[in-house]
């Protein structure tokens, strides 16, 4: 394991390069597979619904993760105003600052 950090070293300090604002959205990433993780584990074993109460079930469970989504980032304007400073080409045009 250590071998293959070292080998692919490069890639991943660029990862430093960044300050914490931009850090953190590169790494949510995994929120968004966290995300996916709940919805197939509430949907995995549902090949039919034997009675509304299941379904309604399933339905509160999608629900409950879909509400974590709509919590405002923290520190989005910094997020933004960092990402205009590293990016600013990518930006122009879709994010007006």
């Amino acid at each position: 394991m250590l071998e293959s950090w070292r080998s692919k070293w490069e890639l991943l300090s660029a990862y430093f390069r960044y300050p914490k604002a931009i850090r953190k959205p590169i790494y949510t990433t995994n929120a968004v597979k966290a995300v996916r993780r709940q919805f197939r584990k509430l949907t995995k074993t549902k090949g039919a619904f034997p009675n509304e109460n299941s379904l309604l079930k399933l339905l509160f469970g999608i629900n409950q993760v879909s509400n974590k989504w709509t919590m405002p980032i923290s520190n989005w304007a910094l997020t933004i105003a960092q990402l205009s400073i590293y990016f600013k080409v990518r930006l122009d045009g879709i994010i007006k600052i």
